[in-house]
């Protein structure tokens, strides 16, 4: 799935929300902060590249921001389909919260694509130019690239759910498939960047079904609790959830990173809050955030207009007060 909001990816249509206001050009600030929770390992890696360009020696994007955010979590799965979604400008108070590179049965996978998914963007020729159709590229050669090395090595086999972001001058992109979710923050709004690939979703099922897979006590095949990943189908691993987002929605992490952020305006801090709350809400995997800041002050506090209040006469009230007054002129 890619995702473009003028900052997001999704394969499939794009648009941009209305600017409103002056030209917003960000400041990246990241942190990220991993908790193994009641795991017995942690199956998490990540990535943070705040100055992607420069550390690539690409100068393509010299004088405007540019950052690589990722996190695979190992499992046995397989790709081989990607869906992606919009564009959508920078407006200001923007936050983001990203769980990146994820797996299971083994780091292999999840490691290789940490490893080797950054090459395969940069290196494309019509990057950064084409950036949806780069990136949902780069995510089919990894798998590609990753089922030529298991079948030479078959100790390799395994899979790792995959979510990327991808910050370009004013434009975020984010591609996923799998579990791990990105979620923007947009003036206290919570914006979901990425859609949860679970066998349990309706279009996840019918996808499944019609590739030969069954969906059975809302696992995949009876086993794994995610529809989508790279890697191999290796179906042994433990059923799984996903950490953060099964103690948090969307909008209260998005609400509690916002509190946190005010109090210290430090990703760092606001990353292993959110981990912390997380594991005293009895979260029963591993966690690891990714916080972006898009902006070197911390988020306003925002002033909601008052409603106003209507008010109205029933027919009775009104024959009530008519009464009333004609008995006032008597």
């Amino acid at each position: 799935m890619v995702e473009s909001k003028a900052l997001d990816i999704a394969i499939g249509s794009g648009h941009e929300v209305e600017n409103h206001g002056a030209k917003f050009i960000p400041i990246v600030r990241s942190a990220a902060w991993a908790g193994i929770g009641f795991r017995t390992s942690m199956e998490y890696v990540y990535v943070c590249v705040d100055d992607f360009m420069h550390d690539y020696g690409l100068k393509n994007f010299a004088d405007e921001p540019s950052a690589f955010y990722g996190l695979f979590r190992r499992f046995g799965a397989s790709l081989h389909d990607l869906t992606c979604k919009r564009k959508e400008k920078y407006l200001g108070d923007d936050l983001g919260l990203y769980k990146v590179f994820d797996g299971h049965g083994g780091k292999h996978a999840a490691n290789f694509a940490c490893n080797h998914l950054p090459r395969f963007i940069v290196e494309d020729e019509d990057f950064p130019g084409e950036i949806e159709r780069v990136v949902a590229s780069a995510f089919l050669q990894i798998d590609t690239a990753f089922a030529e090395a298991c079948s030479s090595d078959s100790t390799l086999a395994s899979g790792a759910p995959a979510l990327v972001a991808l910050v370009l001058g004013r434009m975020l992109v984010v591609a996923n498939a799998g579990d791990c979710r990105a979620v923007l923050c947009r003036r206290g709004k919570a914006i979901e960047m990425s859609r949860d690939h679970k066998p349990m979703c309706n279009r996840e099922r019918r996808r499944i079904e019609a590739c030969g897979g069954s969906v059975y006590d809302g696992y995949l095949n009876g086993q794994l609790n995610v529809a989508r990943a790279l890697g191999d189908w290796h179906m042994e691993g433990n059923k799984g959830c996903d950490g953060l987002w099964d103690v948090f929605l969307s909008q209260d992490a998005v609400d509690f990173a916002r509190r946190r952020l005010q109090e210290h305006n430090d990703p760092a801090m606001c990353s292993k809050d959110l981990v912390d709350e997380a594991l005293k809400r009895r979260s029963v995997d591993n966690l690891i955030v990714v916080v972006v800041c898009l902006e070197s002050n911390p988020p306003p506090n925002l002033i909601l207009p008052r409603a106003r209040v209507q008010r109205s006469f029933s027919a009775e009230g009104l024959r009530e007060l008519q009464s009333f007054l004609d008995s006032l002129g008597n």
